[in-house]
């Protein structure tokens, strides 16, 4: 999350939810007018169920004229035109751009493109009529977040209720508004891109509580599909071939489990190679094919965060962006130890925030509890304030700022604030960061 909402602008009934999925070939956009109807997902070309925009913006040499998406791609061989692919990574990499001359900040380009593919809701609603949008990417880690809350910045929405979160976070999601009957037990989900093959297989712990829900990822590049234009006779063998390393995966994947449904996404899977992989998974359970659930996944993200479902309020998900552990304080309340909660398990670690005022008497140290959802036992870290200078107070204040920097990593800051107008602050300040779990 990178602005800080109030309770008097949540999201209401009607209020406008999108789901942005970022892809480092393509975009992709769903919506919801919340309390109202089903999620939607946006077709760039009205009437047609094609989805995805692709990630690709064009300049015209000596103008400022710039094209994105389908325009993009069939002017991209033009002699005038200047194509620039690729726009995530290069934003990750954070490295300036020379195109027609000048430099360019490809962060800027990135929010470029978002800025345009949003226009495609217009049909719906003005951009400056969303209410909340959750843009969600492959994986979230330190650069991306850092990405993210650029170009969010620079989008100058109107909303507050701007989040982040990553491919298996907008599954969990989806998956927990479907029928229970569709992941009673566990679900396993199949992305293909025709090259490259990525699975995610769901797994919900229900003698916990909450009910910790896991999602475990694997990476494949052994089931590759010919490209279209590929001879008949080659295709069929590599057809063949795909289906068999495909088949041999799921066996693998699927040995001792249940599994409730299975969902085959992307456009390696447009043509029937797969024939008997398919028959594999339809055995007595559900399968579905498609390509925009994890834009959908946003949106219901949005839902749940504004508006929790039963089955919200009784899971939590733990994956690899999110904080396993609750962390707190030991203090003193009426004269009795006591625990203070700072930051909680179940949240994304780029989302956790902690201020607060503390009053310290005696040994200035401060003694931190982490425990784990995962059944560990809990950890305590201390830390000491060395060389705090005595004011002859009977307790100081202290200003205490508790942040997660990575999904390992809490930095904490205190500062010393004194103790009304006969002890003067000092000033002093200490850091201190701690490795968790």
């Amino acid at each position: 999350m990178f602005l800080e909402k109030r309770e008097d602008d949540k999201p209401h009934k009607g209020s406008v939810l999108l789901g942005y999925d970022l892809g480092e070939q393509y975009a992709q956009i769903s919506y919801c007018l919340m309390g109202e109807g089903d999620v939607e997902t946006v077709a760039p070309v009205v009437g047609t169920k094609q989805y995805n925009i692709p990630a690709i913006l064009c300049k015209r040499k000596g103008t400022n004229q710039w094209l994105y998406g389908k325009e993009a791609v069939k002017s991209a061989d033009e002699e005038d035109m200047i194509p620039v692919e690729g726009l995530l990574q290069l934003a990750r990499k954070g490295e300036e751009l020379l195109l027609d001359g000048e430099a360019y900040d490809p962060v800027a380009l990135l929010t470029l493109f978002i800025r345009r593919s949003l226009g495609v809701m217009s049909i719906i609603v003005p951009v400056e009529g969303i209410d909340a949008i959750m843009f969600c990417v492959e994986r979230m880690d330190d650069r991306m977040v850092e990405v993210l809350l650029q170009a969010a910045a620079n989008l100058n929405l109107k909303t507050s209720h701007i989040y982040f979160q990553s491919h298996t976070e907008s599954l969990y999601s989806f998956m927990l508004n479907q029928q229970w009957e569709l992941w009673a037990y566990q679900v396993v989900v199949c992305e293909h891109d025709g090259r490259f093959l990525r699975t995610y297989r769901m797994e919900c712990n229900k003698k916990t509580t909450p009910i910790v829900t896991l999602i475990e990822e694997a990476d494949y590049e052994t089931v590759v599909v010919p490209a279209q234009d590929e001879e008949e006779n080659i295709k069929a063998d590599a057809f063949r071939l795909a289906d068999e390393r495909f088949f041999g995966i799921l066996e693998k994947m699927f040995e001792g489990r249940i599994v409730s449904s299975a969902y085959l996404l992307g456009d390696g899977f447009k043509e029937e190679w797969h024939k008997k992989s398919l028959q594999f998974l339809c055995r007595g359970r559900r399968v579905f094919q498609g390509n925009n659930l994890f834009s959908k996944g946003a949106v219901y993200s949005l839902i749940e965060r504004f508006d929790p479902s039963e089955a919200g309020r009784t899971h939590i998900f733990l994956g690899a962006d999110k904080m396993k552990a609750n962390i707190g304080m030991k203090a003193l309340r009426q004269g009795k130890e006591s625990y203070y909660a700072l930051l909680d398990a179940g949240e994304s670690w780029y989302e956790l925030h902690k201020s607060c005022e503390i009053f310290l008497s005696g040994e200035r140290e401060i003694t931190f509890v982490v425990t784990p959802l995962t059944g560990k036992n809990a950890e305590t870290f201390v830390m000491r304030l060395e060389g705090a200078k005595q004011t002859g107070a009977p307790f100081t204040r202290y200003a205490l700022e508790a942040a997660m920097v990575s999904a390992d990593k809490l930095h904490v800051t205190v500062t010393d604030m004194g103790l009304g107008e006969f002890f003067a602050a000092t000033e002093q300040t200490w850091e201190e960061t701690f490795r968790i779990l």
